[in-house]
């Protein structure tokens, strides 16, 4: 028999949904707002079915177990350090529930809001594809135990508003952590070893014989993790070394730019103006901090 709660050691907060109402009427809290949380530890025949789907966007985090996602026609396997999220008033029929040899153990919560949407957009999840491999898992539960610990305290209007904030930081970090690509993948070798040739050329050819992918589809999944060609990331991670070295250190302008490859101080120069607008003279005069 399925349930909804009830596990040993489990933790529940419910909003009061007259004070859900209440919030989502002021300046803060109508941008986005935590109506539930909580931690369901190996939850024993959890299960929830959803004809209509949910008003609230949902957030599951696995840390431990296994479970599954039924939504957009199609059935999900959840293993540990996946995040699963549910679009919130789509109308989508969605269900899920905890593995029965192996039960999950999840944190979770619901949030409504007028930029609820837009956070699960630039997460890259839709109805029929829900599932998001953790980079961080330890860094995501401990912003939901804040949120639970917090909703714990009161419901207040302060409260409340201090939670959004955690949820906004919850929702913006799975949208990174769907774009980093996961470790060992070509791409992720392919950003390791641009990051350790910061002081050198890299070709496109020989970058992608060492993660074994043809060139073309290097520079797929390039344009897919950053937005941009490998020899744009490799200039980025120069740029950036340059900055840090100007910013740190006494270095002459030529200096800068063999450490970081560029020989030519003038070609070095108009690199780094194009990005960033100003010459390296003029960046490092600039005060910071």
């Amino acid at each position: 028999m399925e349930r909804a709660t009830g596990f040993q050691n489990q933790r529940l907060v419910v909003v009061p949904r007259p004070l859900v109402r209440e919030a989502l009427l002021r300046p803060i809290t109508r941008h986005l707002v935590v109506t539930d949380a909580g931690f369901f530890p190996v939850a024993e025949a959890h299960g929830r079915h959803r004809p209509q789907g949910a008003k609230e966007t949902i957030i599951i985090l696995c840390v431990a177990g296994k479970g599954w996602v039924e939504t957009g026609g199609s059935r999900f396997d959840v293993g540990k350090a996946t995040a699963v999220v549910l679009p919130g008033g789509t109308g989508e029929p969605h269900s899920y529930g905890a593995s029965a040899a192996d039960p999950w153990t999840i944190w979770w919560c619901h949030v409504l809001g007028s930029d609820a949407a837009e956070l699960v957009e630039e997460s890259g999840v839709r109805p029929d594809r829900p599932i998001i491999p953790l980079v961080a898992v330890d860094r995501l539960t401990a912003m939901l135990d804040e949120i639970i610990t917090a909703l714990e305290q009161d419901q207040s209007p302060a409260r409340l508003v201090a939670t959004a904030g955690m949820a906004w930081k919850l929702l913006t970090t799975l949208a990174v952590d769907r774009r980093l690509p996961e470790q060992g993948t070509p791409v992720q070798q392919a950003m390791k070893f641009l990051e350790d040739r910061v002081d050198g050329a890299v070709r496109l050819p020989d970058l992608a014989a060492v993660v074994g992918v043809s060139s073309s589809q290097l520079s797929k999944l390039f344009r897919e993790a950053t937005g941009g060609g490998v020899l744009a990331h490799h200039t980025a991670l120069k740029m950036a070394r340059a900055r840090l070295l100007l910013d740190t250190t006494d270095l002459t302008i030529a200096q800068v730019g063999r450490e970081i490859g560029l020989d030519d101080q003038f070609y070095f120069s108009r690199q780094f103006r194009r990005m960033h607008g100003v010459s390296p003279s003029a960046y490092r005069a600039v005060g910071k901090g």
